[in-house]
């Protein structure tokens, strides 16, 4: 029996994709733009968000300090000096052993640069004293007829420090502005907005704020790991430098992907200039093992549970923000989707429709008998 189909449904299937598509371009069109002028305005919006981390990272002190009785600005105040301490205390626990142990560090690198030019004069490579002099002159060559690029580069250089230190200092500034005065902030909010945005803007808000606080938290947690095992692990081989390579792992776990691969190659350096080849392998393993783990493990587990994002949601996240925007879009791509994923709850909220009550008189449906 041979299917006729209908003109009229497929019209209207036709209209229905074409309004679908038009509304999702208008949507995405519209994101496009905001993102254009989030670009625009991001040496303003980026020590914002770093302000915002710092501030989640220590508003349980200070929240702690004023149920204690504590006025907003004193407690703020106590409180970023204390952040000022415990940051210049873990720049020390990294600088002091390093400076302390430099010496030995320059001899172990002439040294394995040494062992180095020995293993490549034997075979199966085979180079002699002659090439290598003749590759280094090429190189310094190459260097002299490029100094231009080369001022340039440190040019540039020299100014992403300085803005880097300008947003250091901004983000501390609205650090502490946002321990004294963040609990004002809502309410206003409320204030100034009309209607049910009034409502709506302030609970998204104040749940953006506590899904922020569970990602700040839990990517320190996931540091503190990391740190705690690669440090136990550099103990047992016998690295030096321990304490300040395990401070370091931790500070760059909030730098995903390249924070823990520029950690894992200065342990695995230190350990190649201090203890040789076969230590320096283990030391690598180590760090590829722990990195597995927090990267297909703890992370996806801890992050899932604090921000109620899939596993498969978070790492695809981190995929996306890095190939979109780099090193910050990687470490920004976990809050974002959380965030999304707290506007998109509360509009399914607002939207769902309540549970149909019974009419009077229509009776209730029958329970299920056991069997």
């Amino acid at each position: 029996m041979s299917v006729t189909l209908s003109s009229a449904r497929a019209a209207a299937a036709l209209r229905t994709s074409a309004r679908v598509s038009a509304e999702v371009l208008v949507v995405l069109v519209m994101a496009a733009a905001a993102l254009w002028v989030l670009g625009r305005m991001w040496s303003v919006v980026w020590p914002l968000i770093v302000a915002l981390f710092l501030t989640t990272l220590t508003w349980p002190l200070a929240a702690y300090l004023r149920r204690r009785g504590w006025r907003p600005a004193l407690a703020a105040s106590v409180v970023t000096v204390l952040f000022l301490l415990v940051s210049a205390g873990i720049v020390a626990l990294i600088a002091v052993p390093v400076a302390s142990q430099s010496g030995e560090l320059v001899d172990g690198v002439s040294a394995g640069i040494q062992r180095l030019r020995e293993w490549a004069a034997g075979p199966p490579l085979n180079i002699g004293d002659d090439q290598i002099s003749g590759a280094f002159d090429a190189a310094m060559a190459r260097l002299q007829n490029s100094v231009g690029s080369a001022v340039s580069t440190v040019a540039t250089g020299v100014s992403t420090v300085f803005n880097g230190l300008i947003t250091a200092v901004l983000a501390l500034f609205l650090m502490f502005f946002f321990l004294k005065d963040g609990p004002r902030f809502l309410p206003w909010l409320t204030r100034q907005l009309p209607g049910r945005l009034a409502t709506d803007i302030p609970v998204v808000a104040a749940r953006s704020w506590q899904t922020l606080g569970s990602f700040v938290r839990s990517q320190a947690f996931v540091g503190l790991l990391d740190a705690v095992f690669i440090g136990l692990g550099l103990w047992i081989v016998g690295v030096p430098l321990v304490l300040p390579l395990a401070v370091l792992t931790f500070v760059s776990a909030f730098v995903p992907i390249v924070g823990a691969l520029f950690a894992g190659l200065v342990a695995v350096l230190i350990a190649l200039v201090s203890n040789g080849l076969t230590d320096a392998l283990i030391v690598l393993a180590i760090i590829v093992a722990v990195q597995q783990l927090e990267g297909n493990v703890f992370q996806p587990m801890i992050q899932s549970r604090g921000l109620g994002l899939h596993a498969a949601v978070i790492l695809l996240a981190v995929t996306l923000g890095g190939s979109l925007a780099g090193v910050v879009g990687s470490l920004l791509a976990v809050p974002a989707a959380a965030l999304v994923a707290v506007f998109w709850n509360y509009l399914r909220e607002q939207i769902s429709e309540p549970p149909q009550e019974p009419e009077a008189g229509e009776p209730l449906p029958a329970a299920p008998v056991p069997s």
